[in-house]
C-alpha cells in the first residue's frame, strides 16, 4: 500500500478560508495526483477531485454523510438535521419528499412565476436607473419561490427574507461578523418556518395540494412519524434557500454574456444554445466548492488507506475544471456540451451521482429551468448597459460573486 501525499501543514483551516476554490486542485497538481491528506479544523481530512474521484465518493457502500459536514456549515447553511446529512432509507424517504416536488409541470410553474416578477421589475429597472443585478434578481425569487411553495410573503418582507437567505449562504467559510450573521440569519428562518409548519398542521393556514408548505408539513418519515418542528423548518428552508441562491448563477450568465458578447445573437429565440451556454457556465464559475463524506468501512483505493470514519471532501470546482473531463478547462466554450450526454460524475456544480436517490441537489432541474429563463431575459425582453466596475471573481472568497453585485443600467424592455 502506498502513502497517500499530505499537506505538511500541522493544519490548514486558514490556508483553505485563504485560497478558496483552488485549495484542493493547487495541492493536487503539486502532488500530481488527484487525491491527498491535509488537516481541516485539527481534523484529518481526504480530498479528492476528478470524475474517477467523484464515482467513488458517491458509492454508498464507501461513504456515510452523517457527521461529515462541520457544524458551522450545518448551523448556517443546511440546518441541522437536515436531508444532506442522512444515509440509507432516512435518506431515501427525506429525499422522495424533495424529489415530488420536481414534476416537470411544477418546474414550469416556478419558471413562469420568475418569468412574471421579472417582466414586473423592468420597467422599475428602466425608471429608477442603476440597479445591482444581484440584488434585484434575489429578491425576484425570493418572491418566485414562495408564491411556489405556498408561502405567505409580504412586499415588505421580501427584503429581509432575502438577507437571511443570502446570510446563510455566505457564513459557512468565513470568521467574524459575517458568519455571525449567518447563525443568527439561520436560527430566525428557523423559528418563522417553524410557525409555518405548526399552523399548516393545526389548519389554521391553508396550504395549496402539493405545495412545499403543505408536502413537508404532513411529510411522515421511514417510520412512519411527521417531522419534528424544528427538521420541518430546516427542510422547508432547503427548499427556499437554494432557490434564492440561483441569484449567483444568474450573475454569472449575465457577466459571462458581457465578457463573451458574441454569444448574445446566438442564443435569442434558440433553446439549444441557451441549453448550452447554461451547463458551461455552472462549469466555469464557482458555485458550491466541496462536498463532504466519511468514510463507512475502511477499503484501499488506487493503492491508498481511506480509514473508517475518515472525513473525505470531493472538490467540485476542481472536478468542473479537471482537464482529463474538460479539455482546456479554464476557456469558456459552451459549444462543448453539444453531444453531451448526461454524465453524473463528470458535471457536479451541484453535486453528482443520482438525482432520486443520492445526494446530487434535488433542485437542479430548477436551477437550469430559472437559468435558462433568466438569459432569455437578458438576451430577448430588455436591452441594458454594464458601466465600468469591479467584476473580478475572487477565487478566495467562497461563496464568490463579482464585489459590485453587477450593476446594470439603462435597462429598456423590448418586448
Amino acid at each position: 500500500m502506498s502513502t497517500m501525499p499530505s499537506d505538511r501543514s500541522p493544519d490548514s483551516t486558514v490556508a483553505f478560508l485563504r485560497e478558496g476554490y483552488r485549495f484542493v486542485g493547487a495541492r493536487c497538481d503539486r502532488f500530481g495526483t488527484d487525491v491527498f491528506q491535509t488537516r481541516l479544523l485539527l481534523e484529518p481530512t481526504i480530498c479528492l477531485r476528478g470524475r474517477e474521484a467523484a464515482e467513488l465518493f458517491y458509492d454508498e457502500e464507501r461513504f456515510v454523510r452523517r457527521g461529515a459536514m462541520p457544524m458551522r456549515a450545518q448551523r448556517t447553511l443546511t440546518g441541522v438535521g437536515g436531508v444532506q446529512g442522512h444515509d440509507g432509507e432516512a435518506h431515501r424517504a427525506r429525499k422522495a419528499m424533495f424529489m415530488s416536488l420536481m414534476t416537470p409541470a411544477a418546474v414550469r410553474q416556478l419558471g413562469q412565476l420568475f418569468d412574471d416578477e421579472w417582466r414586473a421589475r423592468v420597467p422599475t429597472w428602466a425608471e429608477n436607473g442603476p440597479v445591482v443585478l444581484y440584488d434585484e434578481v434575489g429578491r425576484i425569487l425570493t418572491r418566485a419561490v414562495w408564491a411556489w411553495a405556498g408561502v405567505p410573503l409580504t412586499e415588505r418582507d421580501v427584503p429581509r427574507r432575502t438577507a437571511e437567505m443570502h446570510a446563510m449562504i455566505e457564513a459557512p467559510a468565513v470568521l467574524g461578523p459575517k458568519h455571525w450573521r449567518g447563525r443568527l440569519g439561520r436560527r430566525r428562518a428557523e423559528r418563522w418556518a417553524g410557525e409555518l409548519v405548526e399552523r399548516v398542521r393545526a389548519g389554521a393556514l391553508p396550504a395549496p395540494e402539493g405545495s412545499a408548505l403543505r408536502v413537508v408539513a404532513e411529510h411522515r418519515d421511514e417510520r412512519g412519524t411527521p417531522l419534528p418542528r424544528r427538521i420541518a423548518a430546516v427542510e422547508l428552508l432547503n427548499v427556499l434557500r437554494p432557490t434564492v441562491a440561483v441569484d449567483r448563477y444568474v450573475v454569472f450568465a449575465a457577466l459571462a454574456l458581457h465578457d463573451h458578447p458574441h454569444w448574445r445573437d446566438r442564443l435569442v429565440g434558440d433553446d439549444t444554445a441557451t441549453e448550452l451556454f447554461v451547463q458551461e457556465v455552472r462549469r466555469y464559475y464557482p458555485f458550491f466548492p466541496l462536498a463532504a463524506a466519511r468514510v463507512r468501512r475502511s477499503f484501499e483505493w488506487r493503492g491508498y488507506a481511506f480509514p473508517q470514519g475518515r472525513r473525505v471532501l470531493l472538490d467540485l470546482y476542481g472536478t468542473n475544471h479537471h482537464p482529463r473531463t474538460w479539455p482546456e478547462p479554464e476557456q469558456f466554450r459552451p459549444e462543448r456540451f453539444a453531444g453531451w450526454r448526461d454524465d453524473p460524475f463528470g458535471l457536479v456544480p451541484q453535486g453528482g451521482g443520482d438525482h432520486l436517490t443520492g445526494h446530487r441537489c434535488a433542485g437542479e432541474w430548477i436551477t437550469i429551468e430559472l437559468m435558462k429563463r433568466a438569459v432569455t431575459h437578458l438576451t430577448g425582453t430588455m436591452d441594458y448597459r454594464v458601466p465600468p466596475q469591479d467584476l473580478a471573481l475572487d477565487l478566495g472568497r467562497m461563496p464568490t460573486l463579482p464585489p459590485s453585485g453587477l450593476v446594470v443600467d439603462g435597462v429598456r424592455p423590448t418586448v
